[in-house]
């Protein structure tokens, strides 16, 4: 599962699955990704505010927050709402290796 080690799910609930990206490099297809998603996609912050992926405004701040000096997202943790979502998302980290 060497495709596989950027991605690690946490823990699903009712609500959706929450999951933990590793060394996420390509950002504009993680985002076109989520575009593409039919439920909510949030980001939690260290702090545990959600952030919703799709509104313009939060991408801008989960970047500002996120970035290091390198041009990758180190770590992010998100919250899909919609099984299919979680399907599209990993089909991305697996291609994306």
């Amino acid at each position: 599962m060497e495709h596989m080690k950027n991605i690690y799910p946490i823990e699903i609930i009712l609500k959706g699955v929450f999951m933990k990206l590793y060394h996420l490099e390509d950002i504009t297809g993680f985002f076109n990704v989520v575009n593409r998603c039919k439920g909510r996609i949030e980001l939690i912050t260290n702090e545990g505010d959600r952030l919703n992926l799709k509104s313009k405004l939060s991408r801008y701040i989960a970047l500002a927050n996120l970035f290091n000096d390198g041009g990758e997202i180190p770590e992010m943790e998100i919250m899909c709402s919609d099984p299919d979502d979680v399907k599209e998302i990993m089909k991305f980290i697996a291609q994306a290796k």
